[in-house]
């Protein structure tokens, strides 16, 4: 009666039973994981050209449409590289601080050791600068700043100003950073200065 009503003949049906998976259907399983393993291998950066090259490497024959027809399958896309932009100009002629924190990034009381870096966020109308410090008692973002420019005064000077509201910095707290321009510029070593703080670099 099933195979009637699903008009399926009983000898698909047996053969069914004996056999659910089916040959087709383990080639399928097989080459999206071996599909899988390939794009993990590459950190998602690899594309269907690349994959079918790799897997023909492997002595697997498979196409480049096929490849690409069960990424579709699975979700699996190329990684587009981004554009980089640098945030860091460490080769300038302002003075370096000297290396104090050391990677002692334990603090026992807040705003005794804070660290400080700019990253880059890519948006349509352009790049945008992410200044953030962070207290290394709690690990709490304590200021931050989001600027379309990459002076010191739009970075760290006006992180560093929300968070001395947010926080009091102790007496000859260390501040450390990376050796960019922005932090080693004189703007940023007299605000520094100005709030009692010793400023350390690596």
């Amino acid at each position: 009666m099933m195979c009637s009503v699903l008009e399926v003949s009983r000898s698909s049906y047996y053969h069914w039973k004996k056999n659910p998976i089916g040959k087709r259907a383990d080639y399928r399983i097989q080459t999206e994981r071996l599909i899988q393993q390939a794009y993990t291998a590459s950190k998602g950066r690899n594309g269907s050209p690349r994959i079918a090259k790799d897997l023909e490497s492997q002595g697997v024959k498979i196409s480049r449409k096929t490849v690409a027809k069960y990424m579709r399958r699975i979700g699996l896309r190329s990684k587009l590289a981004r554009k980089y932009k640098p945030t860091t100009d460490s080769f300038h002629r302002e003075p370096v601080a000297e290396n104090l924190l050391n990677r002692d990034f334990i603090s026992l009381s807040p705003a005794t050791k804070c660290v400080s870096d700019i990253t880059y966020i890519q948006t349509k109308e352009g790049f945008l600068y992410l200044t953030v410090i962070i207290d290394l008692f709690d690990r709490d973002v304590i200021g931050w700043t989001l600027s379309d420019g990459m002076t010191a005064r739009e970075t760290v000077i006006s992180a560093l100003g929300k968070a001395a509201k947010n926080r009091c910095f102790q007496q000859n707290m260390i501040f450390h950073s990376d050796r960019g321009v922005q932090y080693a510029c004189k703007a940023t070593v007299n605000t520094l200065k100005s709030y009692s703080i010793t400023q350390s670099m690596s």
